[in-house]
């Protein structure tokens, strides 16, 4: 017996994931324009060639990541297990609310993407809440 919802918000956190990791890896430039605007994606860019080459290179590896996370939340779809599912959905959640505290802490303070982070960090709480409404919705069932 599997966590009613499970499979559906793997599948969807699933897809999300491989498909922005697979746009960071291969059209990192326009990935940053879309997510930052032109003038501060020019910025995040690099002011050096070599510069510029570390900064791809590391953002393509932050997508080739991103798309194995993809992979695994398909593959962890497909496990029936009540207990695993259930401790997957709060490892998952722990780590959101994780993501959205660092957004604050570290992006915050970063001038060109302070006016970012609460839009971000808001996107990576509701993330959390969709582990957080199965997580309630199994204590239910299991406490009734």
């Amino acid at each position: 017996m599997s966590l009613p919802g499970f499979f559906i918000i793997c599948l969807l956190q699933s897809i999300v994931a491989i498909t922005s990791g697979a746009l960071m890896m291969f059209y990192t430039k326009d990935v940053s324009v879309f997510g930052h605007g032109h003038e501060i994606a020019s910025k995040l860019q690099g002011s050096t060639p070599h510069d510029q080459l570390l900064i791809q290179t590391s953002e393509s590896f932050s997508g080739l990541l991103l798309f194995t996370i993809g992979f695994v939340l398909f593959m962890v779809a497909f496990v029936k297990d009540r207990e695993f599912q259930s401790f997957f959905a709060k490892g998952c959640a722990f780590l959101h609310v994780s993501m959205a505290i660092w957004r604050g802490s570290f992006e915050g303070k970063l001038e060109d993407l302070a006016h970012e982070w609460p839009r971000q960090a808001l996107g990576d709480i509701a993330l959390a809440l969709s582990w957080v409404f199965i997580l309630v919705y199994s204590w239910r069932e299991k406490y009734d």
